[in-house]
């Protein structure tokens, strides 16, 4: 189960709402309905999926989204953190992705018996076991907020109440949760 909100910084400090994402299937996507919803320069998304992993993505007008995922292998294996994902590492998963499958390993290489199920690896299987276990993407993402890498980095449950306390709008992130 995912929970997603918008942080929109106004004149007078953060508006929260949240936010559906069924209709999100690229960063682009997610890019243009955080941007029609608010007029702001800065809008923040906050997505979390059942304390396994959190991601933020930060859009300032037109400027490409910033990203960071708190566990990256753990957001690859889902569909709305592979696309956080696949976003960071760009060319370098589809290369460690193409590599994999390229190697056609079936186990037998090790004197190992062929299992009986030899169905092959879905590619989202095969990019998640290639993402690293640890935060991804750009730890300075809340720097200038009040949030610095280190306390970003060191975040584990409930990561987004104490990065809202840490922006100043954890009252209007409650509201919406």
């Amino acid at each position: 189960m995912y929970f997603a909100a918008l942080l929109a910084r106004t004149e007078d400090g953060w508006e929260a709402s949240d936010t559906e994402l069924d209709d999100v299937e690229t960063l682009s996507d997610l890019t243009e309905l955080a941007r029609e919803s608010s007029d702001d320069d800065t809008v923040i998304v906050f997505i979390e999926q059942e304390d396994a992993w959190f991601g933020i993505v930060r859009i300032e007008g037109e400027e490409d989204p910033r990203i960071y995922v708190s566990d990256g292998a753990a957001a690859a294996r889902s569909s709305y953190g592979e696309i956080l994902t696949r976003e960071i590492l760009g060319d370098d998963l589809d290369d460690i992705v193409d590599e994999l499958e390229s190697l056609d390993l079936d186990g037998t290489e090790d004197g190992e018996p062929l299992a009986d199920d030899t169905d092959d690896d879905e590619e989202t299987g095969v990019a998640a076991e290639a993402v690293p276990a640890a935060p991804v993407g750009d730890r300075l993402i809340l720097a200038d907020l009040g949030m610095p890498p280190a306390d970003l980095m060191a975040l584990e449950s409930d990561a987004l109440a104490e990065i809202a306390n840490a922006l100043g709008a954890a009252e209007v992130l409650e509201a919406v949760r």
